[in-house]
C-alpha cells in the first residue's frame, strides 16, 4: 500500500470522494429486477424465468455477445415513466457513490426501430434528470449516441427527431460494435451536429484500433475519447493525446467483463496516468458489467494499489474532462481538495 494507505482507508477515501460520470449508457444500468417488472408492467414476454436466469445470462465475453443481450433488454422499455424509473434508479446509485455530475449517453435508435417515440424516450430521461437534481443537487449533460451499425443515413434521419430537443440534448456521441464501422463513417453526421453546437464524443479504441482514433480526433473532431485503451499502442498518439488534454473515459470493470484485460492488474489506467493522459473512471454498462462508478474505483485502485494522489487526479478529471462551465468545474475540484 501506498504512504500507508490501506484497503480500508482506500475504500473510505474513494466513498466520499466528489465524482463525476462521463461515460454511462443510461440502458446499460438496467438492473435484472427492473427488467422483470417492466416486462411485467408492460406484458413483454423475455426468455428468462428468474431474475438469476437474467444474471447468468450476463456472462458474455466480448462486445457483440453484451450487445446481443442489452439490445433485448431494451425491449422491455416502452412508455415514458419506464425510462424515467431506469434514469431515477441510475441516479439514485450515482448519488450513493458521490456522484455530483453525470453525463448520460442514451441510444434513440434502439428504440425508435422498436416504435417507441423519440420523444417518449427523451422525456422520461429527463424529468428524471430534472428529479435528481432537485432531490440531489446532481448536475447533468446528456449525449445521443448513434448506433455505428446502423448507417450515417440512420443517424442523420435520428439528429433530425432530437431538433425539437436541443434544448435539452448537450451532445452526439458514437456506441456499439466499434470494429469494422470506424469514426469516417459518420463524418457528415458529426459535421453536423458540431454546427449546431453540440459537443462531439465517440468510443474509439475499445477494441478498435488507434486509427479509430486517429479518424475521431481529425475527423470527427471530437472533445473526448470514449475508452481509448489502445492508444497506448501508438506513441505518438499518446503524446498528442496528452499535449492537446485529451480526456479518456475509462472503464475498467467493463474492460475486465469484455476481456478488454485478463485481469484489472494488468489494466492501462496506471499507464494513462504516467503518460500524463487525462484519464477518468466510468462505470459504462454497470448492470451488466458487475459494478458502478465507485466499484470500479474501488477495483481499479485495489488491483493497481493507487494512491490517494491518484484517486485525486482521476477525481480531478472528471471534472476538467467535463462539459461543465469553468466556474462550476472549479467549486467541485476545490470539494475535492478540501476532501483530500
Amino acid at each position: 500500500m501506498p504512504d500507508g494507505f490501506t484497503s480500508s482507508d482506500r475504500a473510505a477515501f474513494i466513498a466520499g470522494l466528489p465524482k463525476a460520470e462521463l461515460h454511462l449508457h443510461v440502458e446499460g444500468s438496467l438492473e435484472p429486477e427492473l427488467m422483470f417488472t417492466l416486462a411485467q408492467r408492460n406484458g413483454i414476454a423475455i426468455p428468462f424465468a428468474s431474475v438469476d436466469e437474467v444474471r447468468a445470462a450476463y456472462a458474455f465475453s466480448n462486445l457483440q455477445d453484451f450487445l446481443d443481450i442489452y439490445y433485448q433488454g431494451m425491449g422491455v422499455l416502452i412508455a415514458e415513466q419506464d425510462f424515467y424509473d431506469l434514469t431515477a434508479a441510475y441516479l439514485a446509485r450515482a448519488h450513493a457513490d458521490n456522484v455530483r455530475h453525470v453525463e448520460i449517453f442514451f441510444d434513440p435508435q434502439g428504440h425508435t426501430e422498436r416504435g417507441v417515440a423519440f420523444e417518449t424516450v427523451i422525456a422520461g430521461i429527463t424529468r428524471a434528470l430534472d428529479d435528481a437534481h432537485a432531490r440531489h443537487g446532481i448536475t447533468s449533460k446528456l449525449i445521443l449516441c448513434f448506433l455505428r451499425h446502423l448507417s450515417e443515413v440512420d443517424a442523420e434521419a435520428t439528429l433530425d427527431e432530437a431538433l425539437p430537443w436541443l434544448g435539452r440534448i448537450d451532445g452526439v456521441g458514437l456506441d456499439s460494435s466499434e470494429v469494422g464501422h470506424p469514426p469516417s463513417k459518420f463524418a457528415r453526421v458529426f459535421a453536423r451536429a458540431r454546427d449546431l453546437g453540440l459537443k462531439i464524443v465517440a468510443h474509439a479504441g475499445e477494441e478498435g484500433p488507434p486509427e479509430y482514433v486517429h479518424e475521431a480526433l481529425d475527423i470527427l473532431q471530437v472533445d473526448r475519447i470514449d475508452h481509448g485503451n489502445r492508444s497506448l499502442e501508438d506513441p505518438a498518439l499518446v503524446n498528442r493525446l496528452a499535449a492537446e488534454g485529451i480526456c479518456l473515459t475509462v472503464c475498467p470493470l467493463s474492460n475486465l467483463k469484455l476481456c478488454v484485460v485478463d485481469d484489472l492488474s494488468a489494466h492501462p489506467l496506471r499507464a494513462m496516468l504516467d503518460a500524463g493522459l487525462v484519464a477518468t473512471v466510468n462505470s459504462d454498462d454497470p448492470s451488466y458489467f458487475g459494478g458502478y462508478v465507485g466499484a470500479n474505483y474501488q477495483a481499479v485502485a485495489d488491483a493497481l494499489d493507487l494512491s490517494k494522489d491518484d484517486l485525486v487526479t482521476l477525481a480531478r478529471n472528471s471534472f476538467t474532462g467535463s462539459f461543465l462551465e469553468e466556474a462550476d468545474k472549479a467549486k467541485h475540484l476545490a470539494a475535492i481538495d478540501a476532501w483530500a
